[in-house]
């Protein structure tokens, strides 16, 4: 029909229809207040953030791309960070060098895992937004995508059938709407984990990679770890001390063994792929969902209700990132204990960070938020024990000489029953095959760490 002919209430097209009721809603031409829509997705109630909200939105109407506005996540973690970022004193700063100077020592009597190449660095919460967002884009994408279509999906289907055109001819605008609540939601999430972890390896996973040669970087956030020691009656030196030799065992380990870190990324994205959305709990929530009152909503995103249960697939690949993760924090338990025993008050210390990792803490509320998964494992004091008492039985040589090789590595098994594991290595540990042997040499040959001479 020419368009001097089609009625005035009829579109151009569907899309054009929805792009037009998107509008509406987002210039407030609606019942429901576009601030309840940054409440139900995670987002303060706060004036900049909801006129940032708005303007991404419309921009995403506008937008003819294809996935996920990343750069969008970066500027709004780093927005955060900056906000509540003070400039570290140089004292401070100097006071902190020497503590990773003493650190590393110390941590060579502990571990025969060897320095690292790279220089630990002082960074500010900004920086560490920067350096870590690409793995946390990593490890969100695919429940992103997943979710995407997953709604997409149950929209089309929900649909009035007068409404299918609609919803067919708008799905990239449907995507490019929740792709930009997404990546606002996981800025806010990084913007707020900036300000409380204390360095590159304390979530656990290795966040940090320099750039260049890929290799393994160690880090600390001077801020945070002031505001760590902040309220302990511990003196700050000792603190400074106890958390720098953590980081560089986290990172020393991933550096030592460099098929860690593809290990972990490898488990958390077969771990959530293919994660969708329950219909039946979200066709219960639209029906009782009243838009005065997002809470409920809120709630369901936050805790991952609208998430369904996970496959046999998913639970096999989520025990084995949980049991890697304890077996990486108990070593460097362990080690950590051995390298501070001349720390006067490393008993405080050591149960001060317990007890911050099992009250939940930023990393819990990103993984549950983000992936839908639950990041520290319930294994982790019992991997702590095996790694001690292996340690007594064997020597720390020994023990680390299993990192060797994920072969090597001991299993949910092993933790449940050290002393099987203890017999096995005193009786003496299997060679690896010539190919495992000659990969093994490859992946751990220091040379091109070194300078050349001449």
């Amino acid at each position: 029909m020419p368009d001097d002919q089609r009625p005035d209430d009829q579109p151009d097209n569907p899309e054009d229809e929805f792009r037009d009721m998107l509008r509406d809603f987002l210039a407030g031409n609606s019942e429901i207040d576009p601030s309840k829509l940054a409440s139900a997705a995670g987002l303060p109630n706060d004036p900049a953030m909801l006129a940032q909200l708005m303007s991404q939105l419309q921009n995403a109407l506008q937008s003819s791309g294809e996935g996920i506005n990343w750069e969008l996540a970066v500027e709004q973690a780093r927005g955060l960070a900056a906000r509540s970022t003070v400039v570290t004193l140089p004292a401070e700063r100097s006071q902190l060098e020497q503590a990773l100077h003493v650190a590393s020592l110390w941590l060579a009597e502990a571990t025969s895992i060897s320095e690292l190449a790279l220089e630990p660095r002082l960074i500010s919460r900004t920086e560490w937004v920067t350096s870590t967002m690409p793995v946390w884009t990593q490890l969100a994408e695919p429940v992103a995508t997943s979710i995407a279509n997953s709604l997409t999906e149950v929209l089309r289907d929900q649909a009035p059938e007068e409404m299918s055109g609609m919803i067919d001819g708008a799905g990239q605008v449907m995507r490019n709407v929740g792709g930009t609540l997404f990546a606002m939601q996981l800025g806010q999430v990084v913007g707020q984990l900036s300000s409380e972890v204390v360095s590159g390896g304390d979530i656990g996973i290795p966040l940090l990679v320099a750039t260049g040669n890929g290799d393994q970087q160690a880090a600390m956030i001077p801020q945070n770890v002031a505001a760590f020691a902040a309220g302990l009656d511990i003196p700050i030196d000792q603190v400074q001390l106890y958390l720098a030799v953590r980081e560089l065992a986290h990172a020393r380990l991933f550096r030592h063994a460099k098929w860690l870190r593809l290990q972990f990324l490898t488990s958390i994205t077969e771990a959530t792929k293919g994660t969708g959305i329950d219909i039946e709990r979200l066709e219960s929530l639209a029906a009782d969902f009243d838009p005065s009152n997002p809470e409920s909503l809120r709630e369901a995103m936050a805790n991952g209700d609208l998430i369904p249960p996970k496959s046999e697939e998913q639970l096999a690949a989520l025990a084995r990132l949980e049991t890697t993760l304890a077996l990486v924090e108990g070593w460097v338990d362990v080690v950590t204990a051995q390298a501070t025993y001349r720390l006067p008050m490393v008993a405080s210390i050591a149960e001060t960070v317990r007890r911050r990792r099992a009250s939940g803490g930023p990393a819990e509320s990103a993984f549950a938020t983000l992936v839908g998964l639950e990041l520290r494992p319930r294994k982790l004091r019992e991997a702590a024990a095996m790694w001690q008492q292996l340690t007594d039985a064997v020597g720390a040589d020994k023990r680390d000489a299993l990192w060797s090789h994920p072969d090597l590595v001991p299993t949910a098994e092993d933790i449940s029953d050290p002393t099987a594991l203890v017999a096995r290595i005193t009786a003496g540990t299997p060679a690896l095959d010539d190919i495992d042997q000659a990969i093994e040499d490859l992946l751990n040959d220091d040379t091109n760490d070194r300078p050349t001479e001449g």
